[in-house]
């Protein structure tokens, strides 16, 4: 059974740092790549991050490039979101997802070429 996982989320500061961790299981990484996605109540889940699983490629949303880094250790299945400087706007449920075989990590990842999903974790920023 393919399931992706997410944990690490919590309640932080203004400025602290939170990684996230997406492992896989019933699968190996060979699927093209993995993208991370935030959501927040009453708005759509809007693209993070993804990595390439085939080649050194990453993307960043411009709200956290430079904050955030995205990394991938494939001996254990699993990907990580590591993210500083956290601000109120970053707080929302983040989720990983596995993009489908006909796509990758080549630009602004789209939810829909995305097949497996994880449940989510809640990342709050708050004083």
């Amino acid at each position: 059974q393919v399931q992706l996982v997410e944990s690490g989320g919590g309640l932080v500061q203004p400025g602290d740092s939170l990684r996230l961790s997406c492992a896989a299981s019933g699968f190996t990484l060979d699927y093209p790549a993995i993208g991370w996605f935030r959501q927040v109540p009453g708005k759509e889940r809007e693209a993070v991050s993804c990595i390439s699983t085939t080649d050194d490629y990453v993307y960043y949303t411009d709200s956290v490039r430079g904050r955030f880094t995205i990394s991938r250790d494939d001996a254990k299945n699993t990907v990580y979101l590591q993210m500083s400087s956290l601000q109120p706007d970053d707080t929302a449920v983040y989720f990983c997802a596995s993009a489908g075989p006909d796509y990758g990590c080549y630009g602004v990842p789209f939810t829909w070429e995305y097949n497996y999903w994880g449940q989510g974790t809640q990342v709050t920023v708050s004083s």
